[in-house]
């Protein structure tokens, strides 16, 4: 099998932050990919106001699942859910959907209908550029907490501004009614609080808790590996 990894929202280089799952999946002959996301500016195209949005990371990652037919896995963190649901809708190679601390939307939901109307306090919204980005100096403590000193001086290097637009664009296909989906439980994450995570997790097929930060694919990497080596 392959895995195909769909990173969260306001960070940029997907290899780097799936990277330690990613070297123990290798060594068990596991490959895996991690989609750059157009509107986190990782297309060479600028984000903001008219920049790539949702429709774009979507494409972006349904080219990914279709240039292999081998079966796949794919791994969706956070907002990467959103993405999921419609990039892997009707790709007959996806075997199994892994949601990580994610987002599940039926169709017709967009990001904007999860959260609350203010934006979370670690976020900065710039409504003159049209971005969005996680405030460097509430990373730590809010997203990587139990991640190592080396992996917490590296992360900040790592941050996006993302197309605002993302948050209000709808999801046009829900690809969890139709595939096998399993959801990670983060229960110590700052970030996407477990109590949603747990509303959200009734939507998959089966639900499993991990003592977590909102990264532990970085954290805790052998307990992801062994999970999707399990599915």
């Amino acid at each position: 099998m392959r895995v195909v990894f769909v990173h969260g929202a306001c960070v940029r280089d997907g290899s780097w932050w799936w990277h330690r799952t990613a070297e123990l999946l290798q060594e068990r002959g596991v490959p895996s990919v991690a989609p750059a996301l157009p509107s986190c500016g990782e297309a060479g195209l600028p984000g903001g106001v008219g920049g790539p949005g949702l429709p774009e990371d979507v494409a972006a990652v349904r080219k990914v699942l279709q240039s292999d037919d081998e079966p796949t896995v794919v791994v969706a963190h956070s907002y990467g859910g959103m993405v999921t649901a419609e990039a892997a809708a009707g790709i007959g190679s996806v075997r199994h959907l892994l949601l990580v601390s994610s987002y599940l939307p039926e169709v017709g939901q967009s990001l904007s209908e999860f959260g609350d109307t203010n934006p979370a306090p670690f976020l900065d919204v710039d409504p003159d550029a049209g971005t969005f980005g996680v405030r460097p100096e509430l990373l730590v403590d809010t997203f990587l907490q139990d991640c190592d000193p080396e992996v917490q001086a590296q992360a900040a290097h790592h941050l996006a501004r993302q197309s605002v637009q993302v948050t209000g664009q709808p999801v046009r296909a829900a690809a969890w009614h139709q595939l096998p989906s399993t959801y990670l439980v983060c229960a110590q994450d700052r970030g996407t609080p477990p109590r949603l995570q747990r509303e959200f997790a009734r939507r998959a097929d089966n639900i499993v808790e991990l003592d977590a930060g909102h990264h532990p694919f970085l954290s805790q990497p052998a307990a992801i590996r062994d999970l999707l080596l399990n599915l």
